[in-house]
């Protein structure tokens, strides 16, 4: 697969043609909404029938939510070594409520992705919970409440393990959070269940704030089978203008993390969206969440170039809307998806996760695919 980028005075009839492939393959594999329209500086994945994984096997997973479309879900689940439906959530007495909406789990074994079983302190309508971690790490009934309920949801649901993701743990709690993944672990092992831990990104034992705090790679490490690095959300939903995975944030981290754990238990995170801003930024005011293709597509819509940022390896451009009002828009496309996959073999990592799979983007899949083989459990 060759990884194109859109020209000045460029057609995808042209672009077709010399490459020998179909306009209608480009437009299908980059989900081009209008094949009139193409921005310059757009990146196009080409289909030359090179062969695939050529840097070997190594484990995806993904994020999904119960609401994803069928159709995504399908095309999505042979990329993957692990599919996650996100999420049952952590109530303060050690409870479990399920993620509700239609069923993962089966279809993802019927693909040949084993599903892991999503853990997490969300609240109702969105966000975490710091006040439900700390009930129940620091309640011997909760804590052992709440692993009779996830080995029992295991077992229930046939999942192949666990993943859990509670954030905003206090620094209080750091050592009670890894003493439950201990806990856990123990329970899980006996049953033939895996256990990987979600953990934020960060740059140094000592970090500081809100996120970082309770969160004790070493430990954590040592108790899990695995750790989900979530390497993005550096540009975020109320945050300034920027790269949603700079490289160079990614790389600290993963800098850090390898002098903590084993680099084969370690898992980096992909995000699969962009934001789109409004100029001049304005603490409160909230970004646009978009896809990554529709990102893409609106450049084309609005007729601007795209960029790209060396330094943070990430695509992004400018536009004004129908108001007049500028915005800047960063997103993934297959160069910065290379960018990052190709820190896999370089750091020795056990693989990559997808944060999430909602969201179509058929160029990042194929990116995938050209690099790597998936490794599957079965």
């Amino acid at each position: 697969m060759k990884i194109y980028i859109v020209r000045p005075g460029d057609s995808l009839y042209a672009i077709a043609r010399r490459f020998g492939v179909s306009v209608n393959r480009l437009v299908y594999d980059n989900q081009i909404a209008d094949p009139d329209r193409i921005a310059v500086g757009r990146a196009l994945v080409i289909d030359d029938g090179s062969p695939g994984g050529t840097l070997g096997r190594t484990e995806a997973a993904g994020y999904a939510y119960p609401t994803i479309r069928e159709s995504v879900l399908n095309e999505s689940l042979p990329y993957l070594t692990y599919l996650l439906p996100f999420t049952w959530r952590v109530e303060a007495d050690g409870g479990l409520v399920p993620p509700g909406g239609r069923d993962l789990v089966a279809p993802a074994w019927a693909a040949g992705a084993a599903p892991l079983m999503s853990v997490a302190n969300t609240v109702p309508g969105g966000g975490f919970s710091r006040e439900v971690t700390q009930a129940v790490l620091n309640d011997p009934a909760a804590r052992e409440r709440l692993i009779r309920e996830i080995t029992a949801a295991v077992d229930a649901n046939s999942y192949y393990g666990v993943v859990l993701d509670l954030e905003y743990v206090g620094r209080a709690d750091r050592d009670a959070f890894s003493d439950f993944t201990r806990d856990l672990a123990a329970a899980l092992h006996p049953m033939g269940a895996v256990l990987g831990v979600a953990l934020a990104p960060k740059t140094s034992a000592g970090q500081k704030g809100t996120l970082y705090e309770g969160h004790d790679y070493r430990a954590q490490g040592e108790a899990a089978d695995f750790l989900y690095l979530m390497t993005y959300e550096w540009g975020y939903l109320y945050g300034q203008p920027m790269a949603v995975s700079p490289i160079g944030g990614v790389r600290s981290v993963l800098d850090y993390a390898v002098t903590e754990v084993p680099p084969e238990k370690l898992v980096m995170g992909l995000s699969n969206y962009g934001y789109d801003w409004t100029l001049p930024w304005q603490q409160g005011v909230p970004a646009k969440l978009l896809s990554n293709p529709e990102a893409a597509n609106l450049a084309d819509r609005e007729r601007v170039a795209i960029q790209y940022d060396t330094a943070a390896q990430a695509p992004w451009f400018r536009y004004r809307d129908d108001a007049g009002a500028l915005h800047e828009v960063w997103f993934e496309d297959a160069r910065s998806i290379r960018a990052r996959l190709r820190l896999v073999p370089e750091y020795g990592l056990r693989g990559i996760f997808w944060w999430n799979m909602n969201r179509l983007f058929r160029a990042g899949l194929l990116t995938y695919a050209s690099l790597f083989d998936t490794a599957k459990i079965f």
